[in-house]
């Protein structure tokens, strides 16, 4: 049984990489099941044996592209002593995975498309919206940040990278946007700093 668990999960772990690949370099509309099977190893059947449709295999590569981006942004932000500094390098890092794929096109580009706008927000806030919220909440209890509501900051400045970041994504010129970016969401960072004490 345990055998028979593992093959199930390596299954569904290969269907979801080639997934991953597939989507991100082409995007939903121009991969098919069959490419995906093909690029797995395994027959079409078994794709539809552990997703009942392309769209359910695209939301679980979704998901695992939001969870992939929720952990490079920690990584980008690790390190930084000053709080509101590695804040910004997290905004850096998501901004640098807005610039390629298989973020770009599968997150930001066919993620509001294929999984309709209320589901693509329901599972962009589950993975987004702590990593803002939280770093947030900390700089306002030291006192770093001015003090506003933070769940309505939260979701002010995870719109603002949304957007931000599909601007990037879309740009001619990503590194170039992609730096006007990370200096605009600093910018409007630093105007909540509280006044220095004199």
């Amino acid at each position: 049984m345990a055998r028979q668990a593992e093959r199930r999960e390596a299954t569904q772990g290969a269907i979801l990489a080639a997934a991953l690949r597939l989507f991100g370099e082409s995007g939903f509309a121009s991969v098919s099941v069959d490419e995906i099977a093909a690029a797995a190893g395994v027959a079409k059947g078994a794709v539809y044996h552990h997703f009942p449709s392309k769209e359910a295999l695209f939301e679980a590569v979704f998901e695992r592209a939001a969870e992939q981006l929720q952990q490079r942004v920690h990584a980008g932000a690790a390190g930084s002593g000053d709080r509101l500094r590695a804040m910004a390098a997290g905004a850096r890092a998501y901004f640098e995975a807005c610039a390629q794929p298989p973020f770009e096109r599968i997150i930001l580009k066919d993620g509001p498309a294929v999984l309709g706008w209320d589901r693509w927000r329901e599972i962009d806030e589950r993975y987004s919206l702590a990593l803002v919220r939280t770093p947030l909440a900390r700089l306002m209890r030291a006192g770093v940040l001015r003090e506003r509501p933070v769940d309505l900051m939260a979701r002010v400045v995870l719109a603002m990278l949304t957007e931000a970041g599909m601007a990037v994504a879309a740009a001619s010129d990503r590194q170039a946007a992609r730096r006007d970016a990370e200096d605009l969401i600093t910018c409007l960072l630093a105007g909540f700093r509280t006044a220095p004490s004199s």
